[in-house]
């Protein structure tokens, strides 16, 4: 990590360390607390690397952890940034959550260039549709060219093939002046299996699984360090790239025992940088655990995260709109499920589930917490791409079912997330992806996603080699629209105009009125009050009034509206 004097790296592992920069191999000198020094002052462009001593012999150059670029991939020599960058963001007061609309996107399939810049032309697109922030998952590098990011290894970086640490700025800085904010998904729960070395230099992971790498050292000896190495790399986004939020990626597979939690650090890291930049900076968590301690302030003794994703809405909808109650949705799939997760939001608040086997969950404090720290779609990645086809809800449902779902997650007070397509029912793939450096890696990545999918019936000769670079390229956005993908990009513009107009995301729960027949479901919140029928054959609902908006021809009367299969109906309060 070079600063404006010199170069310095955390290596209490090896038991000597040399700097070679630009060619030539520098002697080091170790302090106290592991870290080692040259005395040669960084010039911007320099290209650098640590040689590792063990004590017999001498390692290749390798990257540095707190690497910002790697122009050559993750296996090869860093190169020092300069942190300046000219700002034309003076005027961004920020976002916070409540209220916003999240937009999760995959830089390098958005596009058809695959970079930020790619992103950059479709800023004014996503202001006409609602979106306020942009959702980016993970950018940090990986092996080879073609990743989900969830493989990164140097986490202070930012991928070479998507524009590095130049383009991200100028994507910030761009959506700033359009007025929304920018989100970075970010790795803290492991390391990817292509290029991190960080091994070698210090006690980075402390043995076990998290079942996509070795634990991350956030509790054993030398974990202060690692902990710096996470609290400096949220910094980092929040200072010197003008982040406005993290998404932290499956906190709960952090093995996080020490009496201050790691998310509880990051979020006074957070609570510092609002303080003193006056512009918000928010954290929002992934977790399975349906735990609103998350989202609980630190001085109720919670961790102090703005928000989290919440699966169980999700899978109450889809269970309920596709007929799908395999697997993790077994415990869903009726409306009085649906009602429930939408008064209540998680399905599991301390009683069974059947899928786990277990008692999961604790309630929400619906009088303590707001609907806005709980983040609500109707697809993400995960829900997407970790299907044995990648198919999307669109490849498998009707405009009507589609955005029947839309209607539901952008009426409740939740914060609503889109994954990128889903606005318009793309009809391409979002397929799990990988290009690693090594073949074999390669090799047994496709050979295990294949055989788990082959123990759930699927043909293994039609699931989609992840490897290939035909997985990666049938998986971008497709976007010259149809007739019907452009009336249910416009009725999407539609329902977020709706939610911001009405009010759908100012109620608290407490306001929220929900009821459910066997079919149907009434949720009045706002000023409005949708209605929504969830079968194939018409229903009469008991409520009516003026009608505001529907994607099909409701009858609405006074006091009743009958609803044709698979629609909704948004009347007036």
């Amino acid at each position: 990590m070079p600063n404006s004097s010199h170069y310095a790296v955390w290596a209490p592992l090896p038991e000597d360390v040399r700097l070679r920069l630009n060619g030539e191999v520098h002697a080091m000198t170790k302090d106290e607390d592991n870290w080692w020094t040259a005395a040669v002052k960084p010039q911007a462009g320099d290209r650098y690397g640590f040689k590792l001593f063990d004590g017999s012999s001498w390692s290749k150059t390798l990257p540095d952890p707190r690497s910002q670029h790697q122009p050559d991939g993750v296996h090869e020599l860093s190169q020092w940034e300069d942190p300046s960058f000219t700002w034309s963001d003076e005027d961004w007061t920020g976002r916070i959550l409540p209220a916003s609309v999240l937009y999760e996107l995959h830089v390098g399939t958005f596009s058809p260039d695959g970079t930020f810049e790619g992103v950059v032309e479709k800023l004014s697109y996503l202001r006409t549709l609602g979106v306020t922030a942009l959702e980016l998952m993970p950018v940090q590098p990986f092996g080879g060219n073609r990743n989900w990011g969830y493989d990164g290894v140097l986490w202070h970086a930012v991928h070479a093939g998507y524009g590095g640490p130049q383009g991200l700025k100028k994507l910030v800085d761009a959506a700033h002046r359009a007025g929304i904010a920018v989100y970075l998904d970010v790795v803290y729960n492991h390391f990817g299996p292509d290029g991190n070395y960080n091994g070698q230099f210090g006690p980075y992971t402390s043995g076990g699984s998290t079942g996509w790498g070795d634990v991350v050292n956030i509790n054993g000896h030398d974990s202060d360090e690692v902990r710096t190495y996470i609290l400096d790399a949220a910094r980092q986004w929040f200072s010197e790239f003008h982040i406005d939020g993290l998404r932290l990626d499956a906190v709960h597979s952090l093995d996080d025992r020490g009496a201050y939690s790691i998310l509880e650090q990051l979020s006074m890291v957070a609570s510092e940088i609002t303080a003193t930049t006056g512009v918000p900076r928010s954290l929002i968590a992934e977790s399975d655990l349906n735990d609103p301690r998350l989202v609980s302030s630190r001085e109720a003794g919670g961790f102090g995260l703005n928000a989290q994703w919440v699966d169980d809405i999700h899978h109450a909808l889809h269970a309920l709109v596709s007929g799908e109650t395999h697997g993790y949705f077994s415990d869903f799939g009726s409306v009085t499920t649906l009602a429930k997760t939408l008064e209540e939001v998680f399905e599991h608040s301390g009683g069974l589930s059947t899928f786990r086997g277990r008692s999961h969950g604790r309630p929400v404090r619906r009088d303590v917490i707001p609907a806005s720290r709980f983040v609500t779609y109707t697809t993400t990645h995960d829900q997407t791409g970790n299907r044995a086809m990648g198919d999307r809800p669109s490849m498998n449902l009707t405009p009507e079912q589609q955005v029947l779902k839309a209607a539901i997650i952008y009426c409740s007070p939740y914060t609503p997330m889109l994954f990128m397509g889903e606005e318009f029912g793309a009809t391409t793939p979002f397929a799990f992806f990988c290009s690693h450096t090594d073949p074999e890696l390669n090799r047994l990545t496709s050979e295990g996603r294949k055989r788990e999918f082959a123990r759930m019936g699927w043909d293994p000769a039609e699931i989609p080699s992840p490897e290939l670079e035909s997985t990666f390229l049938a998986s971008k956005l497709n976007w010259e629209f149809s007739a019907e993908q452009q009336r249910i990009f416009e009725a999407y513009t539609q329902l977020l105009r709706l939610r911001k107009e009405l009010g759908f995301s100012q109620s608290d729960l407490l306001n929220l009125e929900v009821d459910h027949g066997d079919s149907w479901l009434s949720m009045a919140n706002g000023e409005g009050r949708l209605v929504a029928n969830f079968s194939t054959e018409p229903v009469e609902v008991p409520f009516g009034g003026r009608l505001i908006y529907s994607f099909t021809a409701p009858q609405v009367t006074a006091t009743t509206t009958t609803l044709p299969a698979w629609s909704f109906a948004i009347l007036e309060r």
